[in-house]
């Protein structure tokens, strides 16, 4: 074939509404030729394809339209169904213009629903399938399973209960009322209420205590009613109440001053604006997507897969006292300079332990495929293998440096080059030694980092590119002649109590910065592990680093021992996830520790246990399970589950377990699909990227295929923001509010994991405050002034920071934290610890240079917030280092969290961290000018930009 472009693909991601000329192929054998808009729904099409048949030969032959698919060809090379046909032919990008027409086969919703989910989470379900991957199959069917229980029994619920998962409550974390922002107002301890019933232009102004239940106002409501219009009394357990124009409603057990909204509008001195709802209101809505869940269900058998068969002539892995080894065959595809020789570095690990000595492979000459054909054995024995073993690889090349002038005495050196790593684990996923030949498919290796080859931190799963990636081939040895399992540890016994050296225990316990320890201490620990369980336990992490997970006897002492342990406070548990503690029972463990995590609380930490899911080793884990449950008990964490693994689903490591999430989460609720793809823009994404006027975004969003997806959205009043990435100012109608608008700021092509780490940190900060628990604007500069600090958050400027317009001040964009500040020709720009200039101060002040006792409330502020934020230092530590596997550049090691211990002054007394508080406070104040001449010079940047 000669050289040259083929297929469609440029002409699909042109803008504009061109006609392209399309072949469509019937299944009466007759050929169709006409144009077709880029713009053009499938079912658009279709209808035009009955049009045009109409005056060919054997029209009558075909039947109703909705018996017919189209079929193309894809730009992965193969055949696609077209079933959902809302789809515009540009978002299919056929690889040729050519569709094909076919009688529909087999359950129509099962494949439609198929097609909605692969669209939806960006990886195609058939890519599961081709992988024949036993343990991705059984865990695909036993979490279908799962789920869709869940969303039947879900169906189930009585109107209230199913509240609690549509409609949860957004609640504060204290449950003082706020003091009331209008300073002229003294009736703080007054409520006016404004309510209306549904479908009913009459409201009632009706006054509430703060502390009152939701019950009270309704009842409050029901009867005012029933004295206007002398209607028939109602109960008031019939209603709820709903925040007029919001999907936000107001039950359940709590003050009303704890609900976000009426907290809001006590602050600012609003009246809160309800709506009465009759649970006759909330029933329709639970029985549509009832109906919705039950047209799929009823479309397949639910009928549980045959059991497993039971494990025959298996053996135990501790009856095998022999050295554990492997055979390195060869490789393939390794691309290395010519006069090199490569080499393979093995080594077992447990979490970030090395269970044994690494070895290294013989050299052998660099080519394509290299062979080694070597047995390399380890020094540990097959029987004191822990469970979650996991073999590491590191493929490099060596090369003989240049020879030393005569007289040098240092030898000759060898350079390492860093060519790809692999992971994969020892164990499969049914607890069996592994046996025979795989092909390790590896990733590649940094550079410049030459000072770890092996990477425990990584992923166990093969890098999906096989085509360019180097590979590996493997073999692990048939011990035995029949398989050999991990032994279930079901029958432990607890080790005996020790009571000596209960002082030096004490002082390792109290030290909260501890990561290492001295061999006695490790065996002061050991020693004593059953008192670090009864006075220490939220101490497990430590005696789990020192635990010997080499030694099979140790490995069943501490399992036996967590069988046992008092249950930990969550943010202590949280800890636990680190890729430091792989181990089953303490994984398990840890999650029945999380499970008493409100759904406020779960949603706090959302975003870490979406990332520590990537140290899990096994698609079936007790973390997804967890995950998933609670995200199908609760709308709002499924919404924000699906964001945090979808907007990852391109990351190569990750792709599959994180499909196999989000696809399992569909399963169970079928309705939040149709949400999720209204929410879901893939042309709109990338429109700030093109050069594209005002009037081309208002002609795209006006097409036929984003009518129902923005329904609501105001075309005339979008544009774009004169910003360097160009987002897209969106206008929305609120549809409960008459002339209400809402508007948001759509931003494509920046990585926002950093900000919300940031954000979700601020938030948590506030609530530790509120719950220790005026001016908006002196409250809020003391909370940032801290916050930033403490965070390290770098590029401060008058851009950055915002103030609303009762007065609070609140930043934007944390680019940069942990102390990563600018610098502009090699000098550092932000010089301060925070921002504090003598503009805030003049407003502190209310504009009176000697209204020093303003100032003073201000530092007393600043220094009660730090103290808080030390008292639960631990907690912020454990969040950013479970936030290493995000990836993000600026926090890659636990050398990144250093700048947090740091800040948050770990280790020290609270007399000690807030000196250096005072310290710190002083400086910023002092060199404030050089804050102000740093805002000046970024001014100037932004007006010289072109």
């Amino acid at each position: 074939m000669p050289p040259g472009k083929y297929g469609m693909q440029e002409e699909w991601e042109k803008e504009g509404d061109q006609g392209i000329m399309m072949d469509f192929l019937l299944p009466t054998g007759i050929f169709l030729k006409f144009l077709v808009s880029r713009n053009d729904t499938i079912k658009s099409i279709k209808k035009m394809v009955w049009k045009n048949a109409r005056s060919e030969a054997l029209f009558a032959a075909l039947g109703d339209p909705d018996a017919y698919v189209f079929t193309c060809i894809n730009q992965t090379a193969e055949r696609e169904e077209l079933e959902e046909e809302s789809r515009r032919i540009s978002d299919v990008r056929p690889f040729m213009c050519v569709l094909r027409l076919v009688a529909r086969e087999g359950d129509r919703v099962e494949k439609l629903t198929n097609t909605q989910i692969s669209l939806l989470i960006g990886k195609g379900l058939h890519e599961f399938e081709a992988q024949k991957n036993h343990e991705v199959n059984e865990f695909r069917t036993k979490m279908r399973m799962f789920c869709e229980e869940k969303a039947l029994d879900r169906q189930r619920l009585p109107w209230q209960q199913w509240m609690e998962y549509s409609f949860p409550c957004d609640l504060e974390p204290c449950c003082s009322p706020p003091e009331c922002g209008n300073a002229k107002s003294k009736n703080t301890k007054k409520l006016f209420i404004n309510v209306k019933f549904e479908a009913s232009d009459e409201s009632f102004m009706l006054q509430q205590d703060p502390q009152d239940l939701p019950v009270a106002l309704i009842r409050s409501a029901l009867k005012k009613k029933a004295t206007v219009f002398r209607s028939v009394r109602q109960e008031p357990e019939d209603y709820t109440l709903q925040v007029n124009g919001r999907w936000d409603f107001i039950y359940g057990s709590h003050p009303l001053c704890q609900y976000k909204y009426i907290f809001f509008c006590l602050r600012n001195g609003q009246n809160p604006h309800l709506t009465m709802v009759h649970h006759s209101t909330i029933s329709k809505y639970q029985e549509e997507q009832g109906q919705m869940c039950n047209q799929v269900f009823k479309s397949r058998s639910l009928s549980r897969p045959p059991p497993l068969p039971l494990k025959k002539n298996t053996s135990s892995l501790w009856s095998i006292n022999e050295p554990f080894y492997i055979q390195l065959l060869q490789g393939n595809r390794v691309n290395a300079d010519e006069g090199m020789k490569l080499v393979v570095q093995a080594g077992l690990f447990h979490g970030s332990e090395l269970l044994c000595k690494v070895v290294t492979s013989s050299e052998v000459t660099v080519c394509s495929e290299p062979l080694w054909d070597q047995k390399l054995e380890f020094d540990i024995n097959v029987a004191d293998l822990p469970r979650m073993s996991r073999l590491c690889f590191a493929l490099y090349a060596v090369i003989e440096k240049a020879k030393k002038p005569r007289g040098t005495k240092k030898k000759n050196k060898k350079a390492d080059c860093p060519i790809a790593w692999v992971n994969t684990m020892v164990f499969d996923y049914k607890d069996q030694l592994k046996t025979g030949e795989f092909l390790l498919s590896t990733w590649p290796s940094v550079p410049d980092d030459k000072s770890d080859l092996l990477n425990p931190m990584g992923t166990v799963e093969k890098n999906p590119n096989v085509d360019s990636a180097a590979g590996l081939l493997i073999r692990f040895p048939n011990i035995r002649q029949h398989p050999l399992y991990y032994p279930p540890l079901e029958k432990v016994l607890d080790p005996k109590h020790f009571c000596t050296g209960i002082t030096s225990l004490k002082e390792i316990m109290d030290n909260k910065n501890y990561t290492e320890f001295f061999e006695d201490e490790k065996e002061l620990l050991w020693k004593l592990r059953s008192v670090v369980r009864d006075h220490y336990p939220e101490s497990l992490s430590k005696l789990l680093l020192i635990t010997k997970w080499n030694k099979r006897e140790d490995v069943v002492q501490m399992v036996g021992l967590l069988r046992n342990w008092p249950e930990l406070p969550a943010i202590h548990a949280l800890e636990l996830l680190d890729y430091s503690f792989p181990d089953p029972a303490v994984r398990s463990f840890t999650i029945r520790c999380l499970r008493k995590l409100s759904d406020g609380e779960l949603l706090q930490y959302l975003i870490q246990l979406v990332q520590v899911l990537k140290y899990e080793s096994y698609l079936d884990c007790d973390l997804t399970t967890f995950l998933l449950e609670r995200a199908l008990s609760n709308r709002r964490i499924g919404h924000f589950l699906f964001w945090h693994l979808r907007s990852e689903i391109h990351v190569a490591s990750v792709s599959c377990v994180f499909g196999l999430i989000l696809e399992a989460y569909c399963r169970g609720n079928i309705h939040h699909i149709k949400l999720l793809t209204n929410r879901y823009l893939p042309t709109l994404s990338k429109s700030g990227s093109q050069k594209m006027t005002a009037e081309d975004l208002k002609l795209c969003i006006r097409q036929e295929s984003y009518v129902e997806a923005l329904s609501d959205l105001l075309a005339d009043k979008c544009r774009f923001m004169d910003s360097k990435m160009k987002p897209l100012w969106m206008m929305y109608r609120n549809p409960f509010v008459q002339g209400d608008m809402v508007g948001i700021i759509f931003k494509n092509g920046d990585d926002l994991r950093q900000d919300m780490l940031t954000l979700q940190m601020i938030q948590l900060m506030e609530n530790l405050w509120k719950k220790e628990a005026i001016e908006e604007f002196t409250l809020s500069c003391a909370g940032y002034c801290v916050a930033t600090y403490i965070l390290g958050i770098g590029d401060r400027h008058n851009d950055n920071i915002m103030i609303r317009e009762t007065g609070q001040l609140f930043h934007i964009d944390f680019g940069h934290f942990l102390g990563n500040f600018k610098r502009k020709l090699g000098i550092n720009r932000e010089r301060v610890p925070f921002i504090l200039t003598y503009d805030f101060v003049h407003v502190i002040q209310q504009g009176r240079t000697n209204n020093s006792e303003k100032f003073e409330r201000f530092r007393e502020y600043c220094e009660r917030a730090y103290k808080i934020l030390c008292r639960n230092g631990t907690l912020f530590v454990n969040l950013f280092a479970m936030m290493k596997a995000a990836g993000l550049p600026e926090l890659t090691s636990f050398k990144d969290i250093q700048y947090l211990k740091d800040s948050l002054a770990l280790g020290k007394s609270e007399d000690e961290a807030l000196k250096n508080f005072k310290v710190k406070f002083n400086e910023a104040l002092r060199e404030s000018w050089k804050t102000k001449v740093n805002w000046m010079m970024h001014s100037l940047a932004k007006d010289n930009r072109p």
